[in-house]
């Protein structure tokens, strides 16, 4: 059984947690990285970081798609609770930009920068890496980041183009690799092209995944990411197992033997 880390999961948005981290370990999962994205979820997750010591392992963050109702004052309450919790935090996250339409419309370019200006601030500040969500943002991500002096961040689920990965991985960032690496053409091009060396697998779950058959992710299904990520590179599982897991062990400065 392979040693795993899920580097990206909602758990806060999870039901009956108990089961569905002892299948997680069952399946290998020796960690998890339970990322906010708002005010509560943020209590949330630090409360189950609590409930699972060594196991789950909480980041703090401002998903953008959270910007939709925060004026300047409910925007500063959110990063001075996660500045108040940093030293809990082994990472900032989920944080980033998103340029979707849908999103646009409920928070303006300006007003996500603003935000993640500020909240690159904080991960400088504190010396912590950021995880970064750039849905058809992914230039201006990167550019946030340089900007910022951010020396660790992993750009999640990326399905940019291959000319801003070259970019990432040229200033020292990640990209992580969900379960649609099995099937989504884009994530799989740059997975393809990602080094092994900076790479990290995540769920992302509860996310639902697949073309015909639609499933509601969770922690175990990061060995979906194994199995595809070492078909995609030709590579065995043993060796993407044992990278993936310590590169996310580095990043995070996790206390793991693994």
């Amino acid at each position: 059984m392979y040693k795993l880390i899920d580097t990206h999961a909602h758990l806060d948005e999870l039901d009956d947690l108990g089961p569905i981290l002892k299948e997680a370990r069952e399946a290998g999962v020796i960690a998890t990285i339970a990322v906010g994205s708002s005010l509560q979820s943020n209590m949330k997750t630090l409360e189950i970081s609590r409930r699972y010591p060594n196991y789950v392992y909480p980041a703090l963050g401002l998903h953008p798609w959270g910007l939709a109702n925060l004026g300047p004052a409910e925007l500063d309450e959110n990063l001075q609770f996660i500045k108040q919790n940093i030293a809990s935090a082994v990472a900032l996250g989920e944080i980033g930009l998103d340029y979707d339409n849908r999103v646009l419309k409920v928070a303006s370019k300006e007003y996500q920068k603003v935000a993640l200006v500020k909240l690159l601030d904080i991960a400088r500040e504190y010396s912590r890496p950021a995880i970064i969500h750039s849905r058809y943002a992914w230039r201006d991500s990167l550019q946030a980041l340089q900007d910022a002096g951010i020396e660790r961040a992993v750009f999640h689920w990326f399905t940019g183009f291959s000319g801003v990965l070259k970019d990432i991985i040229a200033g020292g960032y990640l990209v992580s690799a969900t379960p649609a690496s099995e099937y989504h053409e884009e994530h799989r091009r740059a997975i393809s092209e990602a080094p092994l060396q900076r790479l990290l697998l995540e769920t992302d779950c509860p996310v639902s995944y697949g073309r015909k058959t639609r499933y509601e992710s969770r922690p175990a299904d990061v060995l979906r990411d194994l199995k595809a990520v070492s078909q995609l590179k030709g590579v065995d599982e043993a060796t993407i197992a044992a990278q993936t897991t310590k590169n996310a062990v580095d990043f995070f400065s996790l206390d793991i033997a693994f």
